[in-house]
């Protein structure tokens, strides 16, 4: 990625020859179909590894696994792990594993939390299990994101349009516990730590629950502009947990919360040209978050001069800061569509996945 601040408007295009693909490090790769769900690998033994997933107006969608080819710079994908979903998954993502001690796991969102096993062998990829939360119906409302725990990953959190939040241990395939998390529909939810997570709603809250105390919840954020506007996506810093950022339906910005000061941002991000689709955090620097949107831009942002995870520095220093016309990103991409979809390798740090139309971009940042 260019920095925003050198020559050539801080800007880099999506399209370019073969030749130039490999000097900029940017590597693209076409599925037959629209990508929505697109997440990194973990595991060490497995680099450059994503899986991406379809988004098709039908029951029968696709869930692809691709590899990149470090010494041709092609994104292959595997047609023997190649299978397919019903509905288009609203998440993918890989067991949180990066020491390779359990099996190669995947989970997918739709009408249910589902959990693949990826063979090396000629078998391919399975349905380890299906899991309903709705205890009282074969149906349950559909999940809206999910997030596997990290410190404990046989915990993942589901989030779905019937207003709760379900955590499950998949080991055991049951539920630990389910909760109702907001007014209206859920529609992201994140880990903070081994039994804390947060969550997004159309009521436009975001909103802390600890699992020791299942009875209460911590309000961080409400949206005010226009008040309970649905809040969509919601991002919890790995390297700083005092941080979180989520980003407003139909909304240009980026709000950047700081859990110990509820309800005033720490920050506004306020850069992109159209509205917010995603948001990642770096997973090794406190400080640096990238987001994504309608305006085909990822923005990559410094948040250090904020007082962001790394240099303190008190509210009031922040607020004066974001008052004066605000922080301009380090870095800017330019893709050929809306970005939809972006994710930040966790192994390979110094990369950043994005899905925009049916491309599949990694980007050297």
């Amino acid at each position: 990625m260019v920095g925003a601040g050198s020559g050539g408007g801080g800007e880099r295009d999506g399209e370019g020859s073969e030749e130039q693909q490999k000097r900029s490090e940017i590597y693209t790769y076409e599925a037959p179909w629209h990508i929505y769900a697109m997440n990194w690998s973990v595991r060490r033994d497995k680099k450059y590894r994503l899986a991406i997933a379809s988004l098709l107006e039908q029951l029968p969608n696709r869930v692809e696994i691709v590899q990149l080819d470090d010494s041709t710079g092609e994104i292959r994908s595997d047609p023997n792990l190649s299978f397919e979903h019903p509905y288009p998954p609203t998440k993918a993502m890989f067991v949180p594993d990066r020491d390779c001690l359990r099996p190669d796991l995947l989970a997918t969102s739709a009408d249910f939390l589902r959990i693949w096993r990826i063979n090396d062998d000629s078998t391919g990829v399975e349905q380890r299990a299906v899991l309903n939360g709705n205890r009282n119906s074969e149906f349950c409302g559909p999940l809206t994101s999910f997030d596997w725990n990290e410190a404990e990953p046989r915990r993942v959190g589901t989030s779905s349009v019937d207003t709760t939040c379900t955590i499950w241990d998949i080991d055991r395939e049951a539920v630990d516990t389910q909760l109702i998390a907001h007014d209206k529909e859920v529609y992201d939810i994140a880990w903070g730590g081994v039994g804390v997570f947060a969550s997004v709603s159309a009521d436009g809250s975001v909103r802390v629950f600890d699992l020791r105390d299942k009875e209460h919840s911590t309000i961080i954020y409400e949206s005010s502009d226009p008040p309970d506007t649905p809040l969509l996506r919601l991002g919890w810093n790995k390297q700083d947990p005092r941080y979180m950022a989520t980003i407003i339906m139909d909304n240009p910005k980026v709000v950047v919360l700081d859990i110990r000061y509820p309800t005033l941002p720490v920050v506004e991000l306020q850069r992109h040209q159209a509205s917010v689709n995603a948001i990642a955090w770096a997973p090794h620097s406190s400080c640096h978050i990238c987001t994504a949107g309608d305006d085909s831009q990822a923005l990559i942002w410094d948040l250090s001069s904020m007082g962001g995870g790394t240099g303190g520095g008190s509210g009031a220093v922040q607020q004066a800061a974001a008052a004066e016309g605000g922080l301009d990103p380090i870095l800017a991409y330019t893709a050929g569509a809306e970005i939809e979809q972006l994710q930040w390798s966790s192994t390979q740090p110094d990369w950043v996945a994005i899905a925009f139309s049916n491309k599949l971009q990694i980007l050297r940042v």
